[in-house]
């Protein structure tokens, strides 16, 4: 079997990760390297590749311009061109995406690299496994790692606004992400059953599946701390450096350096709430007079410099050390620690009987709260979230209300007072972290999973391949093509269609190497009446009925079969006919107009409407392509059929950047074919629909309409 993983942000490498120079590069990425590695040596497995972005930046290191890179004998790195050469936040990564997905397609082509299953980490991932999925028939599964929606809700807690929140954060693109996600993934991956309930904000929760499986802990790395005071461990050079730069850096900071160590270790993030575990250690005599307090949040050179969040938290954590004067007594190194240091970190407090602590307003898992308890520190963590379920399955701490000042000091007095106690906690974490929380048995659970998904799935993996037999010659060697709707865009009804006799001509004597097709939402009977009544210029494929046929000529023997049976996953058309038969405002088309894969009604396109559709369906609302056009018409399709995916599966059958793609619309049926990366021509007597795409960088609006307008963008970009 054959995996791609994708983790689209941050900085990933297969040597000693960045983590914690900025808020895209936390544990997210630990838990993709020791997945990949997990996996790799499962003999179910033959092959991991991990698609992440590709960069070349002098600010960073030129492993992140290496389009291939090497893990281990069967896990590799694939790094793939999108958004520029700069490395930049995982915010404004979104415009990218649709790049992301058609060059990784064509890596993948290249390469010969098809996979049996994909898995996704993180709501932009998740957006391009859909898509690729969607292109390939792969199944592919998801894991989160956090949440846009809990997220805006405590950031609106502080007074931001959400028109705020969503310049800043993206917050729309991340919210439609993760709800195409939950639909289309075969099963979506929590650390713990807790975590599961924070998904209950969105739409399509209860369409989705829901598989709890707890990460695994690296027990080589994470080892007892009395492996090194009996030296039970062979270390090597660069091992017993990183341990006595750790306690150098440490030591600059202390006045007492042998007490003790409070350890808290995460990124300067408001949610992290470090300021609430300080504000406790501050206004506790005792806590001081027994422990330090070691904060590692993140790396910084000059705090001016980092993002308006991270530089406002660690502002606030250092102001709060001086209203406290805990100099002496709190150390906060400008580092979080390389892959070696930390390690060494957790031991290195562990065996001065240390605690460490979570106290995080929200924390979907906490793997380093794994990490400290492998090492054998007792823990005190907070109840939202993941944590609180490790302490309840390892016995190896206390959980606190992270809000509750009073609470953190008495779980920290308890144990930092009671040396029994902290000896026994120290010794059911580190027995419990190894019975419950490895690697191996989390890839042993989770292939089970693949495989009985993977079972009812049919694969299709010449789906991108199929009915060679029928192309052209143009088709063969093509690198540009230009895809138009007809009603509207290329013809006015009762007109004189200016600008079209032009455009004929042009698309007539157009380059062999450019490709003309149309697609509309006529079938295709009514496409040729179309062609034949407007002289219309030959295509070189046609894309029918909304997105849900594709045809090489106007001949029905050249319909693409792999597409049509690649869009009927997951459809039911009787059952949603059925379901629609109580919404009044709805009026079934013609029978002509159907088809297999497609519903068709006449209605007025109200909000009201489409409210009572939403009502009515329920779930299954959230698993169809509803597609609205001129104000009167309402196309109900599969969830992978659309007339923007049709051309981006072309696109990738005949190996055509989509940057070289150009798409001519007028209206909602032709939305997801103007947006995106593929540069799009809204011609001037457009619907109202596609106002919300004029922001879009790729988008032109020529004041002329339908053909005449169609030409003056191609003639302008040199196209035709």
């Amino acid at each position: 079997m054959i995996i791609h993983l994708y983790n689209i942000h941050g900085l990933f490498r297969g040597k000693e990760l960045e983590i914690g120079c900025d808020a895209d590069n936390g544990g997210q990425l630990i838990y993709m390297k020791e997945l990949a590695s997990a996996l790799s040596e499962d003999p179910r497995v033959t092959k991991v590749y991990i698609f992440t972005r590709l960069i070349e930046d002098p600010n960073y290191s030129a492993d992140y311009s290496r389009e291939i890179e090497a893990i281990n004998d069967k896990a590799e790195i694939r790094r793939i061109r999108c958004g520029g050469k700069r490395y930049i936040a995982k915010e404004k990564l979104w415009p990218h995406l649709d790049t992301f997905v058609s060059n990784t397609i064509t890596h993948i082509k290249k390469y010969n690299i098809l996979p049996d299953w994909i898995h996704s980490h993180y709501a932009d991932a998740g957006y391009v496994a859909s898509e690729i999925s969607s292109y390939l028939n792969v199944p592919f599964a998801h894991t989160g790692h956090s949440l846009g929606m809990p997220k805006m809700n405590e950031l609106l807690k502080t007074g931001a606004t959400k028109a705020e929140l969503n310049k800043r954060y993206q917050f729309d693109s991340r919210f439609a992400a993760e709800e195409m996600t939950l639909t289309h993934a075969e099963f979506v991956i929590t650390s713990t059953t807790q975590e599961i309930s924070t998904y209950e904000q969105y739409n399509n929760f209860k369409t989705a599946v829901f598989s709890p499986i707890p990460p695994g802990t690296d027990t080589e790395r994470f080892y007892p701390y009395f492996e090194d005071e009996i030296g039970a461990r062979d270390l090597s050079f660069e091992e017993k450096q990183a341990r006595y730069d750790l306690q150098q850096s440490l030591n600059l900071f202390l006045v007492a350096p042998d007490k003790p160590i409070i350890l808290a270790l995460s990124r300067p993030d408001q949610k992290k709430n470090i300021q609430g575990l300080i504000h406790a250690y501050g206004t506790d005599k005792e806590l001081q007079a027994v422990a330090n307090l070691a904060i590692f949040a993140g790396v910084r050179k000059d705090i001016n410099d980092m993002p308006k969040g991270e530089r406002e938290t660690l502002t606030e954590i250092l102001l709060l050390m001086d209203k406290y004067d805990l100099y002496g007594k709190i150390a906060i190194p400008k580092k979080t620690g390389s892959q070696l240091e930390i390690p060494a970190l957790y031991r290195h407090c562990a065996a001065k009987h240390g605690v460490f602590v979570n106290v995080a307003l929200q924390e979907n898992f906490g793997l380093t709260t794994l990490e400290a308890a492998s090492a054998g520190m007792p823990i005190v963590v907070t109840a939202n979230g993941g944590p609180s379920e490790i302490a309840t399955i390892c016995q190896n701490g206390i959980v606190v209300d992270p809000t509750s000042t009073e609470q953190i000091q008495a779980a920290l007095k308890k144990i930092l007072f009671d040396d029994d106690q902290w000896k026994i906690f120290s010794t059911n974490g580190l027995k419990k972290v190894r019975e419950h929380y490895t690697w191996e048995s989390h890839v042993n659970t989770y292939m089970n999973l693949v495989e009985e998904r993977m079972s009812n799935h049919e694969p299709l993996r010449n789906v991108l391949a199929s009915q060679k037999g029928v192309y052209s010659m143009r088709l063969r060697q093509a690198k540009k093509m230009i895809v138009s709707d007809i009603d509207g865009t290329l013809i006015l009804p009762e007109k004189d269609n200016p600008g079209l006799d032009q455009l004929r001509e042009a698309l007539t004597n157009r380059p062999d190497d450019l490709l003309f097709g149309l697609a509309s939402g006529r079938n295709i009977e009514l496409i040729r009446e179309a062609i034949e009544k407007y002289d219309l210029p030959d295509p070189d494929f046609i894309i029918s009925s909304v997105g849900t046929e594709i045809r090489y000529t106007q001949d029905d023997r050249s319909m693409d079969k792999g597409w049509d049976r690649f869009i009927q996953y997951r459809w039911n058309r009787e059952r949603v006919q059925n379901l629609l038969l109580n919404v009044d405002e709805l009026e079934l088309q013609e029978s002509d107009v159907q088809s297999h894969v497609k519903l068709s009604y006449y209605t007025d396109c109200s909000e009201e409407v489409e409210k009572k559709i939403k009502s009515v369906l329920g779930k299954e609302y959230y698993s169809l392509n509803l597609t609205f056009s001129h104000c009167q018409f309402l196309d109900i399709l599969p969830p992978r059929a659309s007339k923007g995916r049709a051309v981006r599966y072309l696109a990738q059958k005949l190996n055509i950047p989509l940057a070289n793609v150009f798409t001519c619309g007028d209206s909602g049926n032709d939305f997801d074919m103007l947006s995106g990366p593929m540069t799009g021509v809204i011609v001037g007597n457009y619907c109202k629909e596609l106002e919300v795409l004029r922001d879009e960088k790729n988008n032109h609006f020529p004041e002329q309409q339908a053909a005449a307008g169609v030409l003056e963008v191609l003639e302008q970009l040199e196209v035709l």
